[in-house]
């Protein structure tokens, strides 16, 4: 029979894949994150373009067009029989479809995406569950093949976001590269799905990072690079909306008044899409209290197709129609219609449980409201305040910022998505007030408004910086040598080559196990910040940090490491401190006699500290029984250096040290009134 094998003992490890290799180099490696960076630009791009052309697949299949609603009331080339009365029907079809498959698979492709990804970079590690992909992928395309008045870059922003957590994942990124990688996914996808790279890198910095370093600006610059280099290939260079046009220009400094008054506007109407959204969210919410959300969007499918029935316009993403009005081809009021209805299209889509972005509605409704105020700016006051079209373009960035509370990628997606690099002035002027206008009116965006409501606020200011300045590796208890020489058999592969520690082994070695988990990844190089969160979720007793080659243990820490590690900035904090006051000091002639006087002393008042001896009265009586001298405050006791919890009913005991804010003496040899003892 073979011997049982010793506990602790390990077979021999073998030889290191290429492939496990090759993922500890792009996991651990600065290079390696370069390489990621590129890898998920171009998957990003592929799938805005395969996303793409899913929707106008998917349109096409329903209307016979690539998009729709430009044409006004007209039926469906597949769907004949049923004349305009198709966008009655349609709706309900595809809510039986997108609303059982995002209940089924993945509630979070439920709405706009964008929150969602915010989240899982803010509190999650970067963390996205790997079927977000493909259910919101095909939940937004048959949303908006169907007539749902939504946006593509919602689900192009979760899309790239998942599948770069996907593949951090896969090769065990860090939370603080994953969550890089994540806002490189959205970065890309933006910037193919608008050919716009500068828009992709503020959006991956601005909304979804929400944080700056060099490493997460050159991943994401990268990333939104290459994504559009992909966009690029497949569609071509032209603008986004290649149809405005493009040598718009300011000839009349009175055309920065008129902008500033259309930021204004942009502002509130910013607002009040947000507003509407979320009130509207709430009303259905409300109605639909008790009854199965897999059927949701089919029943709100009924209110959605008699709206674009009136209206069918409304009909999907809407660019056609924006470049309709923007061309001068629509009259005033029924500028003034679509603008109101796509408030009203976006928000029932998205309320009745459709799948889509917020960021194209925010754009129409911008152009809606921009081209309306100059048109009536024109037909005022001339052609010398410039065309209609120009207002239209930079209310486009100005409602966007507003919504979003992100000036500087409104600012970009106006100029870049147009072609208007000449009018940057205008543009940025309008966002900049808008965006400041929401953000005094209202707390949170368009998207962090939908973590707010689930008490989740990813701007709360931030407590400290220490915890993101240091590092594992300035907290961790290094493992012995022995330990530290050891490689981890299997770590990689999820099994272990040898059979593993018994039950058995365990009692006869110590007794029985009390508690067992599977710990979690950690390196050295990852913040306290991090190492904290996975610490309570995942570590109570403490959880190992690797190598960069995941290969070998390197240390172990526990919330009682970081508690020392934040105790040492203080230390050295008051040394620092007393060396340069001493140095400060020049004129006194002993500096460090001097150092501890107070510069601003508090006027009439001296600090006592009393420590209670074995044989003193004060023992054992309560704080508020002992007559203390005539306007002395007790602020504080302490025993070993800690101080006790302060109260009337606070016990004193033998080797307390009692702190009292006293009255000075009158002089330095009157003695002090003695304290007298009990009260009687």
């Amino acid at each position: 029979m073979a011997a049982e094998p010793e506990v602790g003992t390990q077979s021999s490890p073998s030889r290191p894949s290429v492939v496990r290799t090759a993922s500890a180099w792009l996991g651990r490696n600065r290079l390696g994150l370069v390489v990621m960076a590129l890898v998920v630009g171009a998957g990003a791009g592929l799938g805005a373009a395969l996303f793409r052309e899913m929707v106008f697949g998917a349109t096409w299949l329903i209307t016979g067009h690539d998009q729709f609603g430009q044409q006004g009331h007209a039926a469906s080339t597949h769907l004949p029989g049923l004349g305009i009365w198709f966008v009655l029907v349609v709706p309900v079809l595809g809510g039986l479809i997108y609303g059982p498959l995002i209940y089924r698979f993945a509630r979070e492709a439920r709405g706009h995406g964008v929150p969602e990804v915010m989240l899982a970079v803010a509190e999650n590690g970067g963390r996205i569950r790997p079927p977000v992909t493909i259910v919101k992928a095909l939940a937004s395309a048959i949303t908006i093949g169907v007539g749902g008045s939504v946006g593509r870059e919602g689900p192009i922003v979760q899309i790239g976001s998942a599948l770069a957590s996907t593949l951090g994942q896969l090769v065990h990124m860090s939370e603080t590269r994953l969550r890089i990688i994540v806002a490189c996914g959205a970065a890309g996808g933006i910037a193919a799905t608008f050919n716009a790279p500068l828009t992709g890198l503020f959006f991956g910095f601005e909304i979804v990072l929400r944080e700056f370093s060099l490493d997460a600006l050159v991943a994401t610059s990268l990333a939104a690079v290459t994504g559009d280099l992909i966009s690029r290939a497949i569609f071509g260079s032209a603008p986004f909306f290649a149809q405005i046009p493009h040598g718009l220009s300011v000839t009349n400094d009175t055309t920065y008044l008129l902008v500033a008054v259309l930021a204004l506007a942009a502002g509130l109407i910013g607002i009040g899409f947000k507003t509407f959204l979320y009130w509207l969210e709430d009303f259905v919410d409300e109605l639909w209290k008790g009854r199965p959300e897999w059927a949701r969007p089919a029943v709100g499918g009924v209110a959605l197709g008699a709206l674009l029935l009136a209206v069918p316009q409304m009909y999907g993403v809407g660019y056609p129609v924006m470049n309709n009005v923007i061309g001068g081809h629509v009259v005033v009021g029924l500028i003034l219609l679509f603008l109101c209805c796509k408030v009203l299209a976006a928000s029932l889509t998205l309320s009745i449980g459709g799948s889509g972005g917020v960021f194209a509605p925010s754009l129409f409704i911008g152009a809606m409201a921009g081209m309306a105020f100059g048109t009536l700016v024109h037909n005022l006051f001339g052609s010398a305040v410039g065309p209609p079209a120009l207002y239209a373009v930079v209310a486009m960035g100005g409602v966007f910022a507003a919504a979003a509370q992100a000036p500087l990628t409104a600012i970009a997606s106006a100029a870049e998505m147009t072609g208007n690099f000449g009018i940057t002035l205008p543009i940025m002027l309008t966002c900049g007030i808008a965006a400041a206008v929401s953000k005094y009116i209202s707390y949170g965006s368009v998207y962090t408004t939908k973590l707010l409501r689930r008490g989740i606020d990813i701007e709360r200011p931030v407590t400290t910086n220490v915890l993101q300045t240091l590092t594992v590796a300035d907290a961790m208890q290094t493992v012995p040598r022995f330990a530290a020489a050891a490689r981890l058999i299997g770590a990689q592969d999820g099994a272990s080559d040898g059979a593993g520690v018994t039950d058995t082994q365990w009692e006869n070695l110590t007794g029985s196990m009390t508690n067992t988990h599977q710990p979690q990844e950690l390196f050295s190089d990852e913040t306290l910040d991090q190492a904290l969160r996975q610490l309570t979720l995942h570590g109570p007793a403490g959880l190992p940090v690797l190598a960069d080659d995941r290969e070998h243990l390197q240390g172990w820490i526990t919330r009682h490491n970081i508690l020392d590690a934040l105790s040492q900035p203080v230390r050295s904090s008051e040394q620092s401190t007393e060396q340069g006051a001493v140095a400060a000091d020049f004129g006194a002639e002993d500096p460090s006699l001097t150092a501890h006087r107070s510069s601003t002393p508090l006027a009439g008042y001296d600090v006592v500290e009393l420590t209670i001896g074995p044989g003193s009265r004060l023992l054992g009586r309560r704080v508020d029984e002992v007559a203390w001298p005539p306007d002395c405050l007790v602020v504080a006791v302490s025993e070993r250096d800690e101080l006790v919890a302060l109260g009337g009913q606070t016990v004193l005991r033998a080797g307390q040290r009692v702190t009292l804010l006293a009255p000075t003496a009158p002089s330095q040899t009157d003695a002090r009134e003695p304290i007298s003892g009990v009260k009687a």
